[in-house]
């Protein structure tokens, strides 16, 4: 039988079998009132077309937390204060399930669009999430504002654009040791290429590409792992738009 459309399944046989780590109840709740936010400000302003239990559950909170999963199986689990920034967050994924499941995090959500921004903010008071920032700015001017360049941890970005503009987003945030998650559908060769010749411009080199298999509809996931191993030069980011229309070569 099917759950009502309202209810998250569980699927803690898939969180475990997929990520080695599945959530509480305490954590499941919080995932069920995260859905019942969404679906409700949804009605007012496009935050997501994915809004099907087992799609949210599969497309956001799964995908969302696989990308930080080497950081839910640490053994003992990571208590440390990370600052960490969804760059492009859109709907508030992946930022939202990881400032539930790590609360020590302190998470930014960026995103340019200020309605957005507004709503994410709207859900997170509804949620009382108190570790959660929003920053309705362009991650072009962010990274030249020195509150926040080198300032974070960890940075992710979820289909953001092309791997090259996503590192040239994230390099100037990041503190020397921080490190970019981008989290990619197919991943080849020859992007991986391209990356790895621009990564010692901004700084960064790469780390690691994890694949990972969707656990309900078996697509196909890539982390592609980056890490900050020098400054990033004060002309990167360039001027807004440039990133995404002119990727470094």
């Amino acid at each position: 039988m099917n759950a009502p459309a309202d209810i998250l399944p569980s699927y803690t046989e898939q969180w475990q079998a997929s990520l080695g780590w599945y959530p509480n109840a305490a954590q499941q709740q919080r995932f069920q009132q995260l859905y019942a936010a969404v679906l409700e400000v949804n009605q007012h302003i496009n935050l997501t077309r994915i809004t099907s239990p087992e799609d949210f559950w599969e497309k956001h909170l799964w995908d969302s937390l696989q990308g930080v999963a080497s950081y839910l199986t640490d053994s003992p689990p990571t208590d440390s204060a990370l600052r960490v920034i969804d760059i492009g967050t859109g709907g508030g994924f992946p930022g939202l399930p990881v400032a539930m499941v790590f609360p020590q995090w302190s998470v930014a959500l960026l995103d340019a669009t200020r309605k957005k921004i507004a709503a994410l903010e709207s859900i997170g008071q509804t949620l009382t999430l108190s570790n959660i920032s929003y920053l309705p700015e362009r991650a072009e001017h962010l990274g030249h504002q020195p509150l926040h360049r080198e300032a974070y941890d960890v940075a992710l970005l979820r289909a953001v654009g092309p791997a090259n503009t996503c590192a040239e987003y994230a390099f100037p945030l990041l503190k020397l040791g921080g490190r970019a998650i981008l989290y990619r559908g197919q991943w080849s060769p020859a992007e991986e290429a391209g990356l790895v010749a621009v990564l010692p411009r901004l700084g960064g080199q790469l780390q690691d590409v994890r694949p990972m298999t969707t656990p309900l509809t078996q697509g196909v996931r890539h982390n592609v792992i980056l890490t900050k191993v020098s400054r990033t030069s004060d002309k990167y980011p360039r001027l807004p738009g440039i990133p995404a229309k002119s990727p470094l070569e």
